[in-house]
C-alpha cells in the first residue's frame, strides 16, 4: 500500500514571522479623509464664486482619478465659476529670467483649471516693476491655447516694485466694461492675483483698500523676500484664505491646485439658487447668507435690500445740499447763487450780474457770498424794493432845462435862476437882460446911441448863439442819460 504523501510544511522562518504579519493593516488609509472647502468670499456687487470639495491630497499630490494636463481635477464634480480674473505679476530685476518663467508657468496652470470663454472666465495680465504694462485685456483671448501663448510671450520689465500703481491700473483700465469686464448685473466676481517677491515701493495700502471697496477680491502670493505685512495689506479678508507664501519660485507652481479648489463652484451662490437680491456669500457646508451692495441695508427677510438714507448718515460729502435718489444713491446740489463744481460735491458762487437775471435798474454788484446787490447812478437813490432807482438831484442830472442856473429844491424838485443882470422869463427857464440897462443907454450921449444899439444887438446875437449851443449840449446829455437808464 503506497505511503501517503508527506504534509507540506511552511518554512520555519515564515512560521516565526506569521504573528507579526497579522498585526499589519490591510490597506493604507485614504489621504483625503473628508472634502475640504475654501471660500472666495467676494463682498462686492458681483457675489461669490463659492466653494468646492478638495481633490488634492495634503501633500499637494493629485488625489485618485485627478488630473490630465489642461483639465481640472475632479472634472464632473465641479465646474469653475465664471470670473473676471486679472494677474498682476512682479517682473522687477530681483526676479531672474528662470524665475519669471516659473511665474508664467504658474499662471498657465491656473488657466488650465478654468473654463475660459466669453461667457465663462476671462483673463487679463498686468506686468509691473517701476512702470506698469497691460499685457492683454480681459476681452483679448477667448480660448486657453491662445491665452497661454500670450502668457508665454510676456517679458520682464525693469527695476522697482510699484505694486500700488499696478493695482490702481487694474482698477482704472482693466476692470472696466471697455476692457471686457462684466457689470454688476452679470453677478460675475472680479478677482485679482498679485505675485511679488519684494516690498512695494509705493502706497499700496490705500490703493488696495479702494480696490477691495470697489468689489475686487485680492489674492496676494509672496515669494522668497516678499514682505508678509505688505501681502496682508493688499489681500482681502479672511487673510488665511487670501495670502500665500512660498520660499522659492521653484515651488510656486504647486499653488495652482489651491486656486483650482478656490475657483470650483459647489454652493448655492454659484448655482444661483440663493435668492439674494444683491450679494450671496458662501459660508461652507452648503450654507450661505445674503448681503447688500453699498448704500443698501438687508431687510427682515434676510434676502432683499432697501436703500439707505445716505444723506441722513452724513457720509455724502456734499458741501451744501444732499439729495437722496431712489436707487439708494444720492447727489449733491448747491444753494441759490452757487453752481456745482466738477467734483459733484463742492460749490462755487455764480456771477448773477453776468447772468442778467438780477433785476437791477441801474447797477448790479456781485457779493462774495454768491449773491448780489443793486446800486444807482449818481443823482439817484435806491428805492425800498432794492432794485429800482429814483432821482435824488435833478439839477445834477443836467436835464433841468434852465438857461442859466438850476437850484435843487429836494429829491425830485428844482427851479431855475438867472445870472446877475438878467431876469427869468415867463417860461421859468430862459433869461433876458434887465430893461434898466436899456434905459441907461437911452440917457447917454445921442452920439453914442447908435453905437450902443449896435453893441446890444451884437450881444443879443451872441447870447442867442450861445443858447442854441447850450440847447444842443442839453439834448445830448438827455440822450446819454436815457441810454444809461435803459441799459
Amino acid at each position: 500500500m503506497p505511503r501517503p504523501a508527506p504534509a507540506r510544511r511552511l518554512p520555519g522562518l515564515l512560521l516565526l514571522l506569521w504573528p507579526l504579519l497579522l498585526l499589519l493593516p490591510l490597506a493604507a488609509p485614504d489621504p483625503v479623509a473628508r472634502p475640504g472647502f475654501r471660500r472666495l468670499g467676494t463682498r462686492g456687487p458681483e457675489g461669490s464664486p463659492g466653494r468646492r470639495p478638495s481633490s488634492v491630497a495634503p501633500d499637494g499630490a493629485p488625489a485618485s482619478g485627478a488630473s490630465e494636463p489642461g483639465r481640472a481635477s475632479g472634472a464632473g464634480v465641479c465646474k469653475s465659476r465664471p470670473l473676471d480674473l486679472v494677474f498682476l505679476i512682479d517682473s522687477s530685476r530681483s526676479v531672474r529670467p528662470l524665475e519669471f518663467t516659473k511665474v508664467k508657468t504658474f499662471v498657465s496652470r491656473i488657466i488650465d483649471t478654468l473654463d475660459i470663454g466669453p461667457a465663462d472666465t476671462r483673463v487679463a495680465v498686468v506686468n509691473y516693476a517701476s512702470t506698469v504694462k497691460i499685457e492683454f485685456q480681459l476681452q483679448a483671448y477667448t480660448d486657453k491655447q491662445s491665452l497661454k501663448q500670450a502668457v508665454g510671450r510676456i517679458t520682464p520689465l525693469s527695476t522697482g516694485t510699484m505694486s500700488g500703481l499696478a493695482i490702481q491700473t487694474a482698477m482704472d483700465e482693466v476692470f472696466t466694461a471697455e476692457a471686457g469686464a462684466r457689470g454688476p448685473s452679470s453677478n460675475i466676481p472680479k478677482v485679482a492675483i498679485i505675485v511679488t517677491d519684494g516690498r512695494p515701493q509705493d502706497q499700496v495700502n490705500e490703493v488696495a483698500a479702494r480696490a477691495r471697496a470697489s468689489g475686487i477680491e485680492l489674492y496676494a502670493v509672496g515669494v522668497d523676500r516678499a514682505d508678509m505685512q505688505s501681502l496682508k495689506m493688499m489681500a482681502s479678508e479672511p487673510l488665511e484664505e487670501h495670502v500665500f507664501y512660498v520660499e522659492t519660485y521653484g515651488v510656486i507652481e504647486k499653488l495652482s491646485s489651491r486656486f483650482q479648489e478656490t475657483f470650483c463652484a459647489l454652493d448655492p451662490c454659484v448655482l444661483g439658487t440663493h435668492q439674494c437680491q444683491h450679494v450671496c456669500i458662501s459660508d461652507g457646508e452648503g450654507k450661505h447668507h445674503c448681503e447688500c451692495s453699498q448704500g443698501y441695508t438687508l431687510n427682515a427677510d434676510k434676502k432683499t435690500c432697501s436703500a439707505l438714507d445716505k444723506c441722513a448718515l452724513n457720509i455724502h460729502g456734499c458741501e451744501h445740499i444732499c439729495v437722496n435718489d431712489r436707487s439708494g444713491s444720492y447727489h449733491c446740489e448747491c444753494y441759490e447763487g452757487y453752481t456745482l463744481n466738477e467734483d459733484r460735491k463742492t460749490c462755487s458762487a455764480q456771477d448773477k450780474c453776468a447772468l442778467g437775471t438780477h433785476g437791477c435798474q441801474h447797477i448790479c454788484v456781485n457779493d462774495r457770498t454768491g449773491s448780489y446787490h443793486c446800486e444807482c447812478y449818481d443823482g439817484y437813490t435806491l428805492n425800498a424794493d432794492k432794485k429800482t432807482c429814483s432821482v435824488r438831484d435833478k439839477c445834477a442830472l443836467g436835464s433841468h432845462g434852465c438857461q442859466h442856473i438850476c437850484v435843487s429844491d429836494g429829491a425830485a424838485s428844482y427851479h431855475c435862476d438867472c445870472y446877475p443882470g438878467y431876469t427869468l422869463n415867463e417860461d421859468k427857464k430862459t433869461c433876458s437882460a434887465i430893461e434898466e440897462a436899456r434905459r441907461l443907454v437911452s440917457t447917454e450921449d445921442v452920439c453914442g446911441c447908435e453905437a450902443t444899439l449896435a453893441f446890444q444887438e451884437k450881444v443879443s446875437s451872441s447870447l442867442q448863439r450861445l443858447n442854441t449851443k447850450l440847447d444842443g449840449i442839453l439834448e445830448k446829455l438827455q440822450v446819454n442819460e436815457y441810454g444809461q437808464i435803459h441799459r
